[in-house]
């Protein structure tokens, strides 16, 4: 996000950046034992969803799924648009949670005094909107975030330019509180949001047990014709136990069966009350590779929790709230540090609600820890020292209390911030066009 004291209207942006990687909520392990912070949210499904099937290795059938790849996220997430249900509460988590960090900004003006001119959801042409007290109320057209004005140079506000309570007028700690406060307000909803779920629904535990499960056969396929049913566990393959807990069990799976097309795999199989051995014989995929049809997950067992008391449910939120914002953190972390293999996880907001109304879909739980994570996703990335982020205003005003008060001169702050602006408008609508061109019907019409 930015606030930008521009003259050309809007005088002063804060863009909300809904365009973040998907893998703050993928590729976490599964652990024993696991409660709270520690669940590490060990795919999508696992950690947003955990009631939900998750099917993070796929045995490439028909599907197009290649062996010991994760399936590409967008490719199911769409079909959550098949339903208006979920797409509508999705959407509506989404608005809520740029309303929020806007409303930040908002009051933290407001209630010192400064003057506030325009408080808008979307960029670009106004599709409606109202005014009370000198401050315009808009819904536009494009929903790449939203941004708060300030007169403070727009040629056709009657402020005086002098005037004390015009943002750039005020002390820097005044503007650092005003600037920041959009992510105080994601990061406090995050929180609210966690521990309402923990009062009304309790939170997930997964337990990790031995194995790997098979929630989902494909007919006709190797593993159906070799006899591997649904809910089956593999325990060992080739006479190799399988570890306990963590995703290495599952890519062992894959492993074995892509490197032995047409050859015999040996399973061990849990099934009931009933330990077994079942040969397996691969088919091979168009590139060489050996596949059987089947769909693995890590072999877990949620249940919930629920606090016996306020103090225990202030507990439970604080370590579940620590937990994701930790999961946050590592994974932006390794989606700049690996930015060349994670560029392609950037989504816009199309495919957020496309993951929000698959979620919705499946429980009530992952809607609550999507609407966290998306918070705690927001909050973290704008305070990234970048043009048109609420970090690289923080920056801005850094400089100048480092210059002893002496801003930057006005042309230079402006060209930064238009600049980055831009980018974040032209990415904004790119990622728009990209994912909504991957919805399923969309894709099914061309």
């Amino acid at each position: 996000m930015i606030i930008n004291l521009s003259s050309s209207p809007p005088s002063s942006f804060s863009i909300t950046k809904l365009i973040n990687s998907r893998s703050p909520i993928s590729d976490f392990p599964v652990k024993s034992n696991t409660h709270f912070s520690k669940s590490r949210l060990s795919s999508i499904c696992e950690s947003l969803f955990p009631n939900f099937h998750c099917k993070n290795q796929f045995l490439y059938g028909k599907s197009g799924y290649l062996v010991g790849r994760r399936p590409n996220f967008r490719t199911w997430a769409f079909s959550g648009f098949e339903s208006a249900q979920p797409v509508l509460e999705a959407a509506a988590v989404l608005t809520a949670i740029i309303v929020v960090h806007e409303s930040g900004h908002f009051l933290a003006a407001y209630l010192q005094g400064i003057h506030v001119s325009k408080f808008a959801i979307g960029f670009g042409p106004i599709l409606a909107k109202f005014n009370s007290k000198n401050v315009e109320y808009s819904v536009r057209a494009f929903p790449l975030g939203g941004f708060v004005g300030f007169p403070d140079n727009d040629p056709e506000s009657d402020i005086p330019v002098d005037d004390v309570n015009l943002l750039k007028n005020r002390p820097i700690f005044d503007r650092v509180l005003v600037v920041s406060a959009g992510v105080i307000a994601n990061i406090v909803f995050a929180y609210v949001i966690i521990f309402v779920q923990v009062l009304s629904v309790g939170l997930p535990v997964q337990e990790a047990f031995p194995g790997v499960l098979v929630p989902e056969v494909r007919a006709f396929s190797a593993a159906s014709r070799d006899g591997l049913l649904p809910g089956d566990v593999i325990r060992a393959i080739n006479g190799i136990r399988l570890p306990e807990i963590g995703p290495n069990s599952v890519s062992q799976v894959v492993d074995a069966i892509k490197k032995n097309p047409k050859r015999n795999v040996l399973l061990k199989i849990g099934r009931g009350e009933q330990d077994f051995e079942i040969g397996v014989t691969p088919d091979e995929s168009s590139d060489g590779t050996g596949r059987i049809g089947v769909q693995l997950s890590p072999n877990v067992k949620v249940s919930k929790v629920r606090p016996k008391n306020f103090i225990d449910a202030l507990n439970y939120s604080g370590r579940e709230f620590w937990g994701l914002t930790s999961n946050v953190l590592d994974s932006l972390k390794q989606t700049f540090l690996n930015f060349s293999q994670s560029a392609s996880k950037v989504s816009g907001p199309v495919a957020i609600i496309a993951v929000g109304a698959e979620v919705a879909k499946s429980n009530i739980d992952g809607l609550y820890q999507f609407a966290a994570i998306l918070n705690l996703n927001l909050a973290i990335i704008n305070l990234l020292p970048l043009p048109a982020l609420d970090g690289g205003t923080l920056a801005l005003i850094l400089i100048e209390a480092a210059r002893g008060g002496r801003k930057l001169p006005l042309e230079l702050e402006q060209r930064i911030m238009s600049s980055g602006i831009m980018l974040v408008i032209i990415l904004g609508v790119y990622l728009i066009i990209r994912d909504t061109l991957n919805l399923n019907f969309i894709r099914d019409l061309l």
